[in-house]
C-alpha cells in the first residue's frame, strides 16, 4: 500500500511510520522538515507548509492509496489539504482528540456525544479553549471533501516513547527518584490514557481495512495508584507517596494536568467522566492495549537517553515539590 503521511516525525505520526515501514508498506512523508527532520532517511520526504500559500503544492499530480493527517490543526488547512487530495487517494484519516467533545461531565461518552463549538467558527488561535472545537472543525472538513471515505479517530492522552509533551513520562521518572513524592487527590484518583504504539498499529490496520467513521481511542480507566506503583516497581525506587488533597494544591496555585499531569481536581464537574470515555466501538474494531508495566518500563529506558539537562515540559520542579511537601507537613 502507498501512504501518504502528513507529519510523520513527532510522536504519534514517527510511530505510525515505523509500523507502516514494518509491515512493507511504501511510504512518503509531506511536513516542513523543521522537527526530526533525520529521522527515516530513506524515505521519500515532500516539503510544504500546509499553512502558507501554494504550501501544498508539492502533492499535486501524485496519487496514493491511502493518507494519514497527524497534524491538522485549523479547519481551513484541513480543508485545503483534504480537497486536493480528495481525488488523489481512496482513504483519509484524521487524528483528532478527545477533546473535541463538548464536556465531559458524564462517564462513558461514545463517538455520538455532542462536541464542542465555537461563536467564530473562524478563530484559528490554538488555545486551550479552542483546541477542541477547532479539531471537531477539522473533522467536519475531512468528512466533507472525503465523504463515505474518512476515518476519524479521536485518542485521549497518548503515552509512551518519544512524547515530547512529558505529560506522562514526568511520572516514571520522578518515582525512579525516588524520595519524598507529591501525589494528588488519593490512589484510586481514576486515569486514562493510550500508549502511543498501540494507537500507531492500530491506526495503521485501520487503514489497511479502509475502515471510516469515528472512533474514541484510548486505554482502560486505571487509577493513579496503580500507575504509580508500576512505576515503583519498575525502577525499583523506594519512593513514598505523600497524597495532598485537591483542596491544599488549589490553595498553593498548582495547576492541574501540567504541573501535576494525570490530574484535574475531582470537583470540576465538567471533567467527571475524562477518565471513564467509552472505547467499546474502538475495542471491536481492534484496538488492544499492550500492560502498563511495559509502557512504564519502556518510558522510563527512552526518557534515560535524553540529554541531562532536559527541559521538561510538564511536572513539578524538584524546588517547587520540595517547598509543597513542606508546607504539607506544616499543614497537617
Amino acid at each position: 500500500m502507498k501512504l501518504l503521511i502528513l507529519g510523520g516525525t513527532i510522536f504519534l505520526g514517527r510511530h505510525i511510520v515505523e509500523v507502516a515501514l514494518q509491515l512493507g508498506h511504501t511510504v512518503t512523508l509531506f511536513n516542513r522538515g523543521q522537527r526530526n527532520a533525520e529521522l527515516f532517511p530513506q524515505l521519500e520526504k515532500l516539503r510544504g507548509d500546509r499553512r502558507a500559500e501554494n504550501g501544498l503544492d508539492a502533492l499535486k499530480g501524485r496519487t496514493w492509496d491511502a493518507v494519514v493527517d497527524t497534524c491538522g490543526y485549523i479547519p481551513r488547512e484541513v480543508r485545503a489539504s483534504a480537497r486536493l487530495l480528495a481525488d488523489a487517494t481512496a482513504h483519509y484519516t484524521f487524528i483528532s482528540t478527545e477533546s473535541v467533545y463538548a464536556n465531559f461531565q458524564q462517564a462513558g461518552i461514545d463517538e455520538t456525544y455532542a462536541t464542542g463549538t465555537l461563536a467564530d467558527e473562524t478563530v484559528e488561535e490554538v488555545t486551550g479553549e479552542t483546541y477542541g472545537p477547532l479539531k471537531a472543525l477539522c473533522e467536519r472538513e475531512a468528512e466533507a471533501a472525503l465523504p463515505g471515505r474518512t476515518l476519524i479517530i479521536r485518542p485521549g492522552l497518548i503515552v509512551g516513547p518519544n512524547d515530547p509533551t512529558d505529560r506522562f513520562t514526568y511520572w516514571p521518572t520522578r518515582v525512579a527518584r525516588g524520595g519524598e513524592i507529591l501525589a494528588p487527590q488519593h490512589a484510586n484518583y481514576a486515569v486514562q490514557f493510550i500508549d502511543v504504539r498501540d494507537l500507531a498499529a492500530w491506526t495503521v490496520s485501520m487503514v489497511e481495512q479502509k475502515q471510516t467513521g469515528i472512533f474514541n481511542a484510548d486505554g482502560p480507566t486505571l487509577t493513579l495508584g496503580e500507575v504509580l506503583q508500576t512505576c515503583q516497581t519498575q525502577s525499583q525506587s523506594a519512593a513514598q507517596f505523600i497524597w495532598v488533597t485537591e483542596e491544599f494544591l488549589a490553595q498553593n496555585n498548582v495547576a492541574p494536568w501540567s504541573q501535576l499531569p494525570l490530574w484535574i481536581p475531582e470537583s470540576d464537574a465538567d471533567s467527571a467522566g475524562f477518565a471513564h470515555m467509552s472505547i467499546e466501538k474502538a475495542r471491536a474494531a481492534g484496538l488492544t492495549s499492550r500492560p502498563l508495566a511495559e509502557t512504564v518500563r519502556d518510558t522510563l529506558a527512552w526518557a534515560a537517553t535524553r540529554p541531562a539537562d532536559h527541559a521538561w515540559r510538564a511536572g513539578l520542579t524538584p524546588e517547587r515539590e520540595a517547598e509543597l511537601l513542606k508546607l504539607w507537613r506544616e499543614k497537617i
